[in-house]
């Protein structure tokens, strides 16, 4: 058993101090450019590098303005009819992955008429851009001692100092980096790689996320002042999760249908 002591300050200048965290999402959006360039200028790509540069930066927007709001409105809505304003309290920390999520397909929306388009052409370009960013974003958290797991008596179990009882638990932030993060990259890019029917990958996303997010959730300790939905077991981030598998796979057979049915 490890006792967690990382300092989740990376760099302290004084004046200023940066955190893992932040620079999660440095790498995070730094890695989807990368990702997104290099599909850019592949034959017949239909994308340009700036059209790339300019998605991501909306794109890193509407990630954080969503991943705010979802966490305040999703995980602490009383705190937000106490004070409305802590809304835009945002040094104070707090994203929401199912927030940030509605924040960027709000973004392609609007960047898909800009672009010309559909909304399923931005998504199934921008979802193996996403899975890396998830997964060193899951890694920060890790580094910052937070959003801990269930306690454990695995060898690997961890103690997390922030939780305040000495227990071993799950590092189960780890485990959301390499499924959400490796794992759903590696069967996204090997899935997208060849012409699939439109929105079939971004319903792949969708059915990944759900359900690896699902299942490490059996393994992370629900929020203190939220505990379990229903039924004992069911947590938040379950329910959240649950319509984007419903929704993907209702997505996948309909992208498949149609390309059946075009195929006549």
């Amino acid at each position: 058993m490890w006792v967690h002591n990382i300092d989740p300050i990376a760099l302290d200048l004084g004046f200023m101090q940066i955190h893992w965290y932040g620079l999660m999402y440095l790498i995070a959006f730094a890695t989807a450019f990368g990702l997104g360039s290099y599909r850019a200028k592949q034959p017949n790509s239909g994308w340009t590098t700036e059209q790339v540069s300019d998605l991501i930066f909306w794109g890193a927007m509407g990630v954080v303005l969503g991943g705010r709001m979802g966490y305040v409105l999703f995980y602490n809505f009383d705190q937000f009819l106490t004070d409305p304003l802590w809304l835009f309290a945002v040094w104070e920390g707090g994203m929401s992955f199912h927030g940030g999520l509605i924040g960027v397909l709000v973004v392609l929306w609007v960047f898909g008429r800009r672009y010309d388009k559909s909304f399923f052409q931005m998504g199934d370009f921008v979802a193996p851009l996403v899975p890396i960013g998830l997964g060193v974003g899951r890694v920060g958290n890790f580094i910052g001692g937070e959003l801990w797991g269930r306690a454990a008596d695995v060898p690997w179990a961890v103690v997390f100092p922030r939780a305040g009882d000495g227990i071993g638990r799950h590092p189960s932030q780890l485990y959301e980096a390499l499924l959400e993060g490796l794992v759903m990259f590696a069967v996204l890019w090997w899935f997208s790689a060849k012409p699939r029917p439109r929105m079939a990958v971004s319903a792949m996303f969708l059915i990944l996320y759900g359900v690896f997010r699902s299942a490490v959730e059996f393994f992370r300790e629900p929020d203190a002042h939220i505990g379990y939905i229903a039924f004992g077991w069911l947590t938040k981030g379950q329910l959240l999760s649950l319509p984007m598998i419903v929704i993907g796979l209702l997505l996948f057979y309909w992208a498949y249908q149609k390309r059946g049915k075009s195929e006549l």
